[in-house]
């Protein structure tokens, strides 16, 4: 056969171990047609074979293609990919469009799966969509960080969020905790930020969602999201246990987040984290062209608003109650930050949690108010709960250092025996100036 002949027809182009088993056959007395039956090629092609024997076709040289637009980039590619293996290729793709790269999103796809190859074929997934406006999914998942604040420590964030079911926009954010007060407040946030409502939200089997089933095998919910989902009118909805694939809307985001924002990124303290991961949501994660749906998230979105239900004309006031004692310098415990009262208040008092208040009662008469701290060990001290000489020694010193409200504010540290000396000398009715006394 001529050498251009194997290169003119696909049907005539034969690897090596096909080659092999044609002339096998053909030794074990087959005929060139049952041989061509048996492995789908043309007669002549088989006959053309066995006369040649082991001898394979000559190709001519490959056509040198358009220069490896990737080439220049490999080396940062493989960095990236050693230091973080599980940033997406949609991710390294914007970093290097970002540095000139000017190649096809596939090229550095396919160039990651060679550098990153998987664990084989997945099972197959059956998809449920869902209509406009009916469905929403939510979960918190685990992260740890290091903020650049504190550079020693290193901590646990939960990362909140809701995710559409029509549209696959995304609501997200990090706090300190998962606890009911969190998940309360982290609906009311997100019902703001879609302007709306869903008809039904599915939850995993979280502890502050779901409180366990009774005798019959019903799902019992926790009484304070029952009463959230009355007040904004949506139907709770667990999913069946061991099966984290019916909320897989909201559990591939994670990972999506995790590959596509969280890594390879450094933030200062958690409201940096927070105002960072509401810009790549603006930016990146809900104007993309969603893979699934094939529908660009943000357009997707502006009609699937339409469809939800509205906001409540009140706002949502489920209470907590809590009984607490007050400690000797006037502060509250509550979730791990410390609240003020007034001077002279009991030393029982009674605790109202709301999503984003507390509510302090003495007797109950309401004597202190203050907005949720998020973090722990975190003070607010309202300055109108300190009469006399220690509301002077605030105003001239102490204002700054105790009104906190975010983690990154600083807090002034100072012994137990300074207080002391402040406390034993305003007894007394001496002057104290703050930074020692005397």
């Amino acid at each position: 056969m001529p050498a251009d002949e194997g290169r003119t027809g696909a049907a005539t182009v034969v690897q090596l171990g096909e080659l092999m088993m044609i002339l096998d056959l053909h030794r074990q007395g087959l005929s060139v047609t049952a041989i061509a039956r048996r492995t789908g090629r043309d007669p002549k092609t088989i006959r053309k074979y066995v006369e040649r024997g082991l001898e394979l076709p000559v190709y001519g040289p490959r056509q040198v293609g358009r220069p490896n637009k990737l080439a220049p980039y490999l080396d940062y590619l493989r960095e990236r990919t050693a230091a973080f293996p599980d940033l997406s290729a949609v991710r390294l793709t914007r970093e290097l469009r970002e540095r000139g790269y000017l190649g096809a999103y596939t090229a550095v796809k396919r160039f990651v799966a060679a550098v990153r190859p998987s664990d084989g074929p997945k099972p197959f997934e059956v998809r449920f969509e869902t209509p406009a406006g009916h469905q929403a999914q939510v979960d918190f998942a685990r992260f740890v960080v290091t903020f650049e604040d504190e550079p020693s420590v290193t901590r646990i964030v939960w990362l909140f969020s809701l995710v559409l079911g029509h549209s696959r926009h995304i609501v997200a954010r990090f706090v300190l905790h998962q606890d009911l007060q969190t998940l309360l407040r982290c609906h009311m946030a997100a019902f703001e930020a879609i302007g709306g409502v869903p008809i039904e939200i599915l939850y995993d089997r979280m502890k502050t969602a779901v409180t366990g089933e009774d005798n019959e095998g019903h799902i019992v919910y926790n009484r304070s999201l029952i009463a959230l989902a009355k007040h904004f009118g949506f139907l709770p909805r667990a999913c069946r246990p061991y099966r984290a694939k019916t909320k897989g809307k909201v559990e591939r985001p994670f990972s999506y987040i995790r590959q596509d924002f969280f890594l390879a990124r450094s933030f200062r303290h958690l409201d940096d984290l927070n105002e960072q991961l509401t810009d790549w949501l603006a930016t990146v994660a809900n104007v993309r062209l969603h893979g699934t749906t094939q529908r660009v998230v943000s357009e997707a979105f502006a009609a699937e608003r339409l469809e939800l239900q509205a906001l409540p004309a009140t706002s949502f006031e489920a209470l907590l109650k809590l009984e607490r004692r007050v400690s000797h310098d006037g502060l509250v415990s509550i979730g791990g930050n410390y609240y003020s009262v007034p001077d002279r208040t009991r030393r029982v008092v009674e605790v109202h949690q709301l999503p984003d208040t507390i509510r302090i009662l003495d007797q109950g008469r309401l004597v202190a108010t203050h907005p949720v701290l998020e973090g722990r060990r975190q003070y607010r001290v309202d300055p109108s709960h300190r009469g006399g000489s220690a509301a002077r020694a605030m105003r001239h010193g102490f204002e700054d250092s105790v009104m906190i409200g975010r983690r990154g504010d600083h807090v002034a540290r100072r012994s137990l025996a300074f207080y002391q000396a402040i406390g034993e000398h305003l007894a007394a009715g001496a002057p104290c100036k703050v930074g020692g006394c005397s």
